[in-house]
């Protein structure tokens, strides 16, 4: 199963759990599992029917293009909200 790293600000969709291993041969396989076990989290993660503008997803440390993009069941997939702050 690969192994998903949940963004801080979803945690509170997940009781804190920063990271969990979950079922699935692409990226939105991942998410239909996140959903499956965490409801409400594929609003948080997609926006008619595909990744949130604001959103971006690493599978193994490569930028993924779109929700198509294999994993594999050692994969470590990271889902990247938006950076702010500075001057």
């Amino acid at each position: 199963m690969a192994l998903v790293f949940i963004p801080t600000m979803l945690q509170n969709l997940t009781a804190g759990t920063a990271q969990v291993r979950v079922e699935g041969k692409t990226v939105r396989d991942l998410v239909n599992s996140l959903e499956e076990r965490f409801p409400g989290i594929r609003e948080h993660l997609l926006q008619e029917g595909d990744l949130r503008p604001d959103l971006a997803v690493a599978v193994d440390g490569e930028m993924a293009l779109d929700l198509t993009e294999r994993v594999s069941e050692d994969s470590e997939v990271h889902f990247i909200p938006p950076i702010s702050g500075g001057n």
